[in-house]
Formats: structure tokens, C-alpha cells, sequence
């Protein structure tokens, strides 16, 4: 199973209606593709981190979307938000990876990780952490 992460960022001037169309006409392309939207946000209006087309705020929305197959409807669905004048960005991110890299690095259950050595250290500690002075050695 594959999961998405898709997020876009609206024209602040669209009306919250218009917003909420928009939405709904991706998530059917989304699931006419073979996918299903497991869920969504819609965060509302944001400050932008920049300025885009001399605009600081945003209308965000967040789709998480799973695919049983691995095929989805997303290369046709960036191709309509490209095109649209009234989205600012986009961006989708294949999580699936991710958490199956964060699995492997998990340590087992009940085990502590050895602490690393000392940078520098060959083998024996500096005078310093032994508690004696450079002159007993």
C-alpha cells in the first residue's frame, strides 16, 4: 500500500465556497483513479512563508491519500492544479517510504543504544574523564 501526502495552497481571495468545489472535483479524480482519501484538512487561511504573485496568505488544504494498488490518478490531478491560476502551490509527498525507513530505525523493544565514543578517542579516555591527571599516567 502506497500513502500520499497533498497539499495545496488557494488564493486568498477565493470565496470559501469556491474552495470547497474545488476540493470536491480533485478528491472524485482522486478516487476515480483508484485511490481513496483516508482524510482531510482544511487549515483555512495561513500566512505564507514568501510572497507569491504579491499575495501573503494562503487557503491550505491537506488530503492524506492511500492507494491498495499503487496506481493513483495524482500525475493527472498535479497536471489540473498546474493549469489552475487560482492554486499558488502544490506538493505531494509519498510517506509510505518514510515510515518504513522510521520502522527500520526504531530500536528494538527493551534495548538501549550504545553510547557513541568520544570524538577523538582511540580506545582509552582522556585524563579528564578518567579522574586522574596527565601526570599519574
Amino acid at each position: 500500500m502506497r500513502t500520499y501526502e497533498l497539499m495545496f495552497v488557494v488564493d486568498p481571495r477565493v470565496s470559501d465556497e469556491d474552495v470547497v468545489t474545488m476540493t470536491q472535483e480533485y478528491k472524485n479524480m482522486i478516487a476515480s483513479g483508484g485511490s481513496t482519501i483516508t482524510a482531510e484538512e482544511n487549515w483555512g487561511r495561513r500566512k505564507l512563508a514568501y510572497t507569491i504573485d504579491k499575495l501573503n496568505e494562503g487557503k491550505y488544504v491537506l488530503f492524506y491519500i492511500s492507494s491498495e494498488t499503487g496506481k493513483t490518478a495524482l500525475p493527472e490531478v498535479e497536471h489540473r492544479m498546474r493549469q489552475n491560476e487560482r492554486i499558488l502551490r502544490f506538493l505531494t509527498v509519498r510517506t509510505d517510504e518514510d515510515l518504513k525507513r522510521a520502522a527500520r530505525r526504531q530500536p528494538a523493544a527493551g534495548t538501549i543504544p550504545a553510547p557513541a565514543p568520544a570524538p577523538g578517542a582511540e580506545g582509552t579516555a582522556p585524563a579528564a574523564e578518567t579522574g586522574r591527571d596527565e601526570e599519574e599516567v
